[in-house]
């Protein structure tokens, strides 16, 4: 049984992140979605089998793994844009780095970006003092506004959504390199763009309260 005080917790942050989800849109403002995910790159040991007709093409069970990257995906559902990053780990200095671009490249005109992420332990305001010397790391800082999903509730994430697609739609097959990784992602969020494909997200703070009712701690008049 999960204890009230968690329980507590869970809906605080649930909340939190959902009423974030029902800002208008803001330029100056942006709410931006930020989740990691990676793929393995495995190399060919044989030439796969070209198509012939009644035939699909075919490639041979073994392969050599090539080494796996991470996957950075920056969200912004209400301007129906992503911006996918891939890298070699996902380290804090990597999460730091990542912050340093929404703030100098991607959003450089916006008084503060609003950042709705999961409790991974790289997370952190700390990872930008790890990264960069205190008064850069304040100042990137500073344009950032934190909310966190709650814990074993990261599909209120819609950055993970969005991961999803891109692992159906362009990750689910053998991918030999990093770099051939990059090209295919890069293909894949530009043809999304451009498509203004978005998250049609309808799940509110009033829907919870009653679907997950079972969550809410009981008030003790």
């Amino acid at each position: 049984m999960i204890a009230p005080e968690a329980n507590a917790e869970f809906v605080a942050a649930m909340e939190e992140v959902l009423e974030v989800y029902q800002r208008p849109y803001d330029p100056n403002y942006p709410v931006v979605c930020l989740d990691e995910s990676n793929k393995q790159q495995v190399k060919e040991t044989r030439t796969p089998m070209a198509m012939e007709p009644g035939q699909p093409e075919r490639f041979d069970y073994e392969y050599e793994r090539n080494g796996v990257s991470n996957l950075f995906m920056v969200f912004e559902p209400l301007a129906a844009r992503r911006q996918v990053t891939v890298t070699d780990h996902r380290t804090a200095l990597d999460y730091a780095a990542q912050l340093k671009a929404l703030v100098d490249v991607q959003y450089p005109h916006a008084r503060k970006i609003v950042i709705v992420q999961d409790q991974l332990n790289t997370h952190r305001a700390a990872s930008l003092y790890k990264a960069f010397a205190p008064a850069e790391a304040r100042r990137v800082l500073d344009k950032l506004e934190f909310h966190f999903t709650p814990k074993h509730g990261s599909w209120l994430n819609m950055a993970e959504i969005e991961l999803s697609v891109l692992a159906r739609q362009c990750l689910a097959r053998r991918i030999p390199d990093q770099e051939s990784l990059r090209q295919e992602v890069n293909a894949w969020q530009q043809s999304r763009n451009i498509q203004h494909c978005t998250v049609d997200w309808q799940f509110t703070t009033a829907d919870a309260r009653i679907k997950l009712k079972r969550l809410y701690p009981s008030i003790q008049s």
